[in-house]
């Protein structure tokens, strides 16, 4: 018998983010269990693409070997109306964690919510799609009572939105937001213009961070600017400004004219040599101001302007000295006045935007029982 303690977990995506989220998960419910007075967690629904693995019962489903279990699974797929309903019907509180970045899910975000299953995500769709989705899903939640976190929307791991949301809620007036939102990005511009030396030429870098499996499996997909787009609409809307989409204020593209309808990311790559001109003159023009280039995005919250593109820094700027692929966040605010509150760290990667999931998932949590 299901006891008020017992809290129903669903897994929906089970790749990468979420291959890690279900260790993680595990970790948890050990730890969990270990004290009487905690939440007993049961993960009762896993599925991907074309598999499913469910528990009709709400039976607990055993970790052990459970990827394994789910590619080995021959349960008939649910529809996602259907899988709503098996959880709407569960008999105590029930958690859903979206590990996709599927938009037809974030287009249900609304009704799983009035139905009080609390939801946990990476998912950025949701959030930075249309307007009235978002105010959909915020609206379905506080007449339900049911939580909605999305800590790993932006910035993976790092605590972005919970630091936002905390210099909002307490009435702090954040006056501007700039950073490196992309840890392809981030890479990228490191190798390309470094603080210290010259840089490779860009087609090679971009190449190179391919190979290293920092682009997606066409590098356009992040040169296009998009998934920074995205990460800013969510903050923006956070701080009260009503964007209406990532595609309503001015993106720079890094893709060439010319390349933008090639038809595969191999091609791509193969011409991208020829524009090389371009982007070295970009650099070498900063570099005459002693400035290096950065791909940022930035939020000017009184003026109500939001962009995404290059801009120069001076070396010695804490955004010019960013390593490696990590990203940074900068808050200012009336509170903090003329120094910024500096989010900064790894900001891709499946563990650590699994653990910010897990985070989000204790905070739901410590919210219902």
């Amino acid at each position: 018998m299901p006891t008020p303690k017992d809290v129903y977990i669903a897994v929906i995506g089970a790749g990468g983010v979420g291959k890690c989220f279900l260790s993680q998960l595990e970790f948890l419910s050990k730890r969990l269990a270990a004290n009487s007075s905690s939440p007993r967690l049961s993960l009762v629904l896993i599925s991907r693409s074309k598999k499913i693995l469910y528990s009709p019962q709400y039976a607990p489903l055993p970790f052990d070997n459970i990827s394994t279990k789910l590619a080995d699974s021959t349960q008939q797929p649910l529809p996602l109306t259907k899988t709503i309903e098996f959880l709407a019907a569960a008999p105590s509180k029930v958690i859903l964690v979206d590990n996709t970045s599927s938009q037809d899910i974030a287009d249900q975000y609304p009704n799983v919510l009035s139905r009080g299953i609390s939801i946990v995500t990476p998912n950025k769709k949701a959030f930075s799609g249309s307007y009235q989705l978002w105010q959909d899903i915020f609206a379905a939640a506080a007449s339900s009572g049911a939580g909605v976190y999305h800590e790993s929307s932006v910035g993976a791991g790092l605590p972005v939105i919970s630091t936002l949301k905390d210099l909002v809620d307490t009435g702090d007036s954040v006056t501007r937001i700039e950073g490196v939102f992309s840890g392809t990005m981030s890479f990228l511009f490191n190798s390309f213009a470094p603080t210290e030396g010259s840089g490779g030429k860009w087609s090679a870098e971009v190449a190179k961070a391919k190979e290293l499996g920092y682009t997606e499996p066409d590098p356009r997909d992040d040169l296009n600017g998009l998934d920074v787009a995205r990460k800013l609409t969510i903050l923006a809307r956070l701080v009260g400004l009503q964007v209406e989409s990532p595609t309503s204020f001015p993106v720079q593209s890094l893709i060439p004219k010319e390349l933008e309808s090639v038809a595969s990311g191999d091609e791509f790559l193969q011409r991208l040599p020829e524009f090389d001109a371009q982007m070295e003159e970009t650099k070498i023009s900063a570099e005459k101001e002693g400035k290096v280039v950065r791909f940022v995005g930035s939020i000017d919250v009184e003026k109500n302007v939001v962009k995404v593109g290059l801009e120069k820094f001076d070396r010695s700027h804490a955004i010019a000295s960013l390593k490696g692929s990590d990203n940074i966040i900068s808050f200012y605010t009336k509170r903090y006045g003329a120094n910024p509150l500096i989010v900064q760290g790894a900001g891709a990667g499946g563990e650590v935007t699994a653990m910010g999931v897990t985070g989000d998932l204790l905070r739901v949590l410590q919210r219902i029982s």
